[in-house]
């Protein structure tokens, strides 16, 4: 069991906790929580430290870094900071690939508490740290290579505009953690404004346990969503409803744009802000392909890369039932339901307009005549996604010079997949990039006397990110950790953070350079499971 720390640094660390979910919600303890202890771990050692993720709650990753060995007893659970010291676990139900799966619950996340920083809050949790009450037939631990996957992966998804929980710490313990196969354990701390689900509603629905409901619904619109007022509650939960639905949309819009799955959209993972949170089997897409599957548990597809946005409105179906008996009157449920298809289409359009630099002009047809052609053209050649939005960028430059079609034609081989040598294809994104593509670029440029061809370009660069955490990036890293390498995690989270938009990057991470260009053959196809 955890014991307060003898650590000075951290017993007088700055840090301000704050009444946590538990205490605010203390006369449900048993119902939406219960109280937890991280297990104690053999050998903790701290591996990676978000700087950005550490400044959320006040520190510096300094902090962290100074005494090694007393941060990674600290971020293992095995010792607990003054004001920390009662951790808890929350309670919640889902619907797991479309069926009703009942009491689930944080299986092998513990709640540290919550910490005020710079007039926000953040729940700070540790996956990975032991049993819960509600861990099932679990052990409550996490396996390194998943760890530093969800490390990296919440601060790239930040780092992209992609609303996300966030990374504070990793670290690796000697645990061997049985899975597939036996694994070594790890824990990471991450931290987001709640963690709330639409489980966390859907499950004291289910058990008649209306007050639950209300209170907790109460509780969210006083400490997350303090900007919403109304003349009766009904109101309030109305609004209430209707900003998650809205956040739900346009979150997966960023998703379909940046071309990320998420692989494992069980209403128990869908956050109550919009946050993209409890990061499984995801994968961004290399090849465009709108049928993309990236957990290979998901036999029928039915978290592929274009189901995302109606599996999201089909979680707020899920999610309107408990609604329903806040807000009373259905209709004014479906009304709230029918806006999710504008906001997700209104939001996808314009990230996807920025991404192909139309700035300036917004036509609603550009999702018919510009965008939908363009990523139709990438299926057909099984074109890479990532790289060629990131070509797409130079494109501006070549119209404003008038360049001969062999520049244009350079410009499309970085598109093509290596192995495409369709000749039909070539002619038909030329045809599409000169005659479609360039003169509804220069018109949206033309509208604007402050844009410029050289501008646009620059600004597209900022929309198309060089560096993401592709699924062989990550297995890359996961090997070179298992091999000692423990540095090139905090260097490759650099790379897909401060460095995710740069041609150009400093003298530490030129070794990763590899990490922005094609997919090599190893890592052509990679899954994951939802073992982890």
């Amino acid at each position: 069991m955890a014991t307060i720390t003898k650590s000075l640094e951290w017993k007088n660390a700055a840090l301000r906790w704050t009444d946590s979910f538990a205490q605010k919600l203390a006369d449900f303890e048993g119902v939406l929580w219960s109280n937890a202890q991280p297990t104690t771990h053999e050998n903790p050692r701290l591996v990676g430290v978000s700087g950005a993720g550490a400044k959320l709650i006040g520190l510096s990753s300094e902090t962290f870094w100074k005494d090694r060995s007393a941060a990674a007893a600290v971020w293992s659970g095995n010792e607990l900071i003054p004001g920390a010291s009662r951790p808890w676990a929350q309670c919640y139900g889902g619907h797991q690939f479309g069926e009703w799966a009942g009491q689930l619950g944080d299986g092998r996340a513990i709640n540290l508490g919550e910490i005020e920083s710079s007039g926000r809050s953040w729940e700070v949790q540790l996956k990975g740290a032991g049993r819960t009450q509600y861990s099932r037939f679990g052990d409550g631990f996490a396996v390194r290579r998943s760890s530093i996957r969800e490390y990296l992966a919440a601060e790239n998804l930040h780092a992209l505009g992609v609303p996300s929980s966030r990374s504070l710490a990793l670290v690796f313990t000697d645990r061997v953690v049985q899975r597939e196969e036996p694994e070594l354990g790890a824990i990471v701390t991450r931290l987001a404004p709640s963690w709330v689900r639409f489980g966390s509603f859907e499950l004291p629905v289910s058990r008649n346990d209306h007050a639950a409901c209300q209170r907790l619904a109460d509780y969210v619109l006083e400490h997350n969503y303090a900007h919403i007022v109304g003349n009766t509650a009904a109101d309030r939960y109305t609004q209430l409803f209707r900003e998650i639905t809205h956040r739900t949309a346009s979150t997966v819009a960023r998703w379909q744009a940046v071309g990320f799955c998420h692989g494992v959209m069980n209403t128990d993972n869908m956050s109550i802000l919009g946050l993209t949170i409890d990061y499984g089997p995801f994968a961004f897409m290399d090849a465009y392909d709108p049928q993309f599957v990236c957990n290979r548990s998901d036999v029928t597809g039915r978290y592929s890369f274009a189901e995302q946005p109606r599996i999201a409105l089909w979680n707020l179906l899920r999610l309107a039932a408990p609604f329903k008996g806040l807000i009373g009157s259905i209709d004014t449920i479906a009304d709230i339901l029918n806006s999710f298809a504008d906001e997700y289409r209104r939001s996808y359009a314009e990230l996807m307009r920025q991404k192909l630099g139309l700035f300036n002009v917004a036509k609603d047809n550009d999702l018919a005549l510009i965008i939908d052609p363009f990523l139709a053209l990438l299926q057909r050649a099984g074109a890479d996604y990532t790289l060629s939005m990131r070509a797409l960028c130079d494109a501006p430059i070549l119209f404003s010079k008038n360049s001969e079609c062999a520049a244009i034609d350079r410009l499309i081989d970085r598109m093509a997949a290596p192995q495409n040598n369709d000749d039909s294809w070539k002619k038909d994104m030329r045809a599409f990039l000169t005659d479609v593509y360039r003169p509804r670029l220069r018109e949206d440029v033309d509208s604007n006397n402050l844009s410029s061809f050289q501008d646009i370009a620059e600004r597209m660069r900022k929309a198309n990110p060089r560096f993401i955490l592709r699924n062989w990036v990550a297995q890359d890293v996961i090997n070179r950790a298992a091999n000692g390498d423990y540095d090139c995690i905090d260097h490759v989270l650099d790379l897909i953070t401060t460095y995710a938009f740069s041609d150009t990057l400093p003298d530490h991470l030129k070794a990763e350079q590899a990490y922005g260009g094609p997919v090599p053959k190893w890592g052509q196809g990679l899954q994951s499971s939802c073992s982890s």
